[in-house]
């Protein structure tokens, strides 16, 4: 790359110099979600001139995106994340090649994609697609940094990095945990919060390919800052020597990614035309039913279920599940799967579109 005056300021650092730049203009860093986190990742790892990003997401913008999201703009609802990060990246830095798949990331399509990476950054907002990307970042021993935000609280650390005995994610969560855990739709976020993370994310991302000795990135820390006072501390990780993943022989590791087991999917329009077909499931805590429901539904939480109990339903409906966005639904659809249930759909959007649309027709 040969635009040295547009990385002027960051070749001048002593850890950066133009060596520091020719690495980071060689790097291949891929990012998967353009999300809260990815979008302000992407942002600084194109200003910053990485050769090549790639950017894995098959979600379309949504309006409650844009408070944090901040690589979209109005105009662009209801087309693809990973497209448009693509197209606006490149009005940012045409210098740099990048490559957007509108798929989602599975174990199927994992491996390919992690091979042709040097970098994986986590912008993922579910546990399912965290492990599953923890564990092909072992298997093609590709070094991932880990990003996670809740309300006012956030989370950084590097995975599976090129050390001795450098932990990965299940190190530190062996697995998921049994009980809900909500996620932004849900508990809410502040955008500066994934905005100062997913930034964390890319600093780490520049640490790794500059491999500067004063410059060293959170390997075996995880950094934690809560925004409501900004105190934060670093904790210290170890290797497991028991891990399931990381102490195992790398042939030997599955990939398998629950969330992405089929189930389909039906949106609030097609549902409303076929509704007659259906029994409605609404997998939401009793506060949120309590609020609104759709009527006729049954009322069964996702807390409920992950402890094993199953709706009053006959295990061969036909059943549209909904929670607020649709997120928690499919995970409540893959548990009733597992129970024996054949006719599983989940409602995209969930309850939000569900309100949204019936304003529409009043």
């Amino acid at each position: 790359m040969d635009n040295q005056k547009r990385y002027k300021r960051q070749i001048i650092l002593p850890e950066i110099g133009k060596d520091g730049q020719g690495e980071i203009s060689n790097a291949r860093v891929l990012v998967v979600g353009a999300g809260g986190l990815g979008c302000p990742a992407l942002l600084y790892l194109s200003a910053a001139g990485i050769g090549h990003i790639g950017i894995i997401d098959f979600d379309e913008v949504d309006e409650t995106n844009l408070q944090r999201q901040v690589l979209f703009k109005t105009h662009h609802i209801g087309q693809n994340k990973a497209e448009i990060a693509a197209k606006e990246l490149s009005s940012l830095n045409p210098d740099i090649k990048i490559e957007a798949f509108a798929k989602e990331l599975s174990s199927e399509n994992i491996e390919i994609l992690f091979n042709r990476f040097d970098i994986i950054i986590d912008g993922s907002d579910n546990f399912a697609t965290k492990y599953l990307i923890n564990d092909a970042a072992v298997k093609t021993n590709t070094p991932f940094i880990y990003g996670s935000i809740l309300g006012f609280d956030g989370q950084v650390s590097v995975f599976n990095a090129n050390e001795d005995n450098a932990p990965c994610y299940r190190c530190l969560f062996p697995k998921a945990p049994e009980k809900h855990i909500a996620n932004c739709a849900q508990a809410g976020v502040i955008g500066a919060v994934a905005g100062i993370i997913g930034a964390t994310q890319a600093m780490e991302a520049i640490k790794l390919i500059v491999d500067h000795q004063s410059f060293k990135p959170l390997i075996g820390k995880l950094w934690i800052i809560d925004m409501h006072s900004m105190e934060n501390r670093i904790l210290s990780i170890k290797k497991d020597p028991k891990c399931p993943v990381c102490n195992k022989d790398k042939d030997h590791i599955m990939l398998n990614n629950k969330s992405n087991e089929n189930i389909s999917e039906i949106s609030t329009v097609e549902l409303i035309k076929d509704i007659d077909k259906y029994t409605l499931l609404d997998v939401r805590e009793q506060n949120e039913w309590d609020l609104g429901h759709i009527d006729g539904a049954y009322h069964l939480p996702l807390s409920s279920i992950n402890k094993g109990e199953t709706p009053n339903i006959g295990k061969d409906k036909d059943i549209a599940i909904y929670c607020l966005a649709g997120i928690r639904s499919k995970q409540a659809a893959i548990l009733l799967k597992e129970k024996g249930f054949t006719k599983l759909t989940n409602i995209s959007g969930g309850y939000e579109k569900w309100v949204e649309y019936s304003k529409c027709l009043k």
